[in-house]
């Protein structure tokens, strides 16, 4: 997934230097290392819906209220062993998502969107955690708009495009892309895990994560990484590269409470 600058390699033997081949691309991203990043926990937050079911006829009213429901979704990416993971949500050891959710139908989205990421992400104000948190780093820098999803009926299913046949969906989910800081500190509710995932277990793992979560690597195939380590050292790049071998899913928080969250079990994109 990446390469590694001839400063770093152990080798006196380099490869062959090949012509570029990085035309039309985005400027590089910077990720920082896992180790960069303090975890915590915080108050339980019980989901709003008992099920799925009254998840539905909840966005049932809200669209005869209010119409169309709009919802932002978080993909933040650090790295392990110089491959991109996905920080993400495990609710009662069974249904991920990532950090986010609906934002009022009255509230600007970008703001709506920070203040949800603060809701669940955030350490609480009497943390000793949240005294190392400058108000700078307490904001979040959303990047850029990496997908969106369409509801077009007040089912669970929901689509990478807006079917023909639809001209008002019923919900519009967008995955926006946060750049993290060098350093943050996040807590996640007792009641759920947060989880580094690399690439490689989510691409074409739909039977575990859903086709929304699955379709991650796809999305940021299109952006060029550095990866950075402790030291603030650029240590490799894309494209290019060895994965390592220790690199895997990492529980980094929470999960006290799961027990009292079965409400969602099944794996659905609602």
């Amino acid at each position: 997934m990446s390469t590694v600058p001839p400063a770093a390699q152990q080798s006196h033997i380099l490869p062959p230097a090949g012509l570029p081949f990085d035309e039309r691309q985005p400027p590089p991203i910077r990720l920082y290392p896992l180790s960069n990043y303090t975890f915590g926990v915080k108050e339980t937050q019980p989901e709003e819906d008992p099920s799925v079911k009254d998840r539905l006829r909840r966005l049932e009213e809200h669209y005869e209220k209010h119409g169309m429901r709009r919802t932002c979704e978080a993909v933040l990416v650090c790295h392990e062993h110089n491959h991109p993971h996905v920080l993400m949500l495990q609710i009662a050891n069974a249904f991920f998502k990532l950090p986010g959710d609906y934002i009022p139908h009255d509230s600007d989205e970008i703001a709506g969107f920070k203040t949800r990421l603060n809701d669940r992400l955030s350490p609480p104000s009497t943390s000793s955690l949240s005294a190392r948190d400058t108000p700078a780093s307490a904001d979040w820098t959303v990047h850029s708009t990496l997908a969106q999803w369409y509801r077009p009926n007040f089912e669970t299913f929901m689509y990478p495009y807006l079917p023909p046949h639809v001209s008002r969906p019923k919900e519009v989910k967008k995955l926006y892309l946060i750049e993290l800081p060098r350093t943050k500190v996040l807590s996640v509710p007792k009641n759920m895990k947060l989880l580094a995932v690399p690439l490689f277990e989510l691409y074409d793992n739909s039977q575990r994560y859903g086709p929304q979560l699955s379709a991650i690597p796809h999305y940021l195939s299109r952006l060029r990484w550095e990866f950075v380590d402790e030291e603030g050292e650029v240590v490799a790049w894309t494209p290019g590269g060895k994965v390592d071998e220790k690199v895997g899913v990492k529980v980094l928080a929470g999960g006290e409470d799961t027990e009292q969250d079965g409400m969602m079990m099944e794996n659905v994109e609602s």
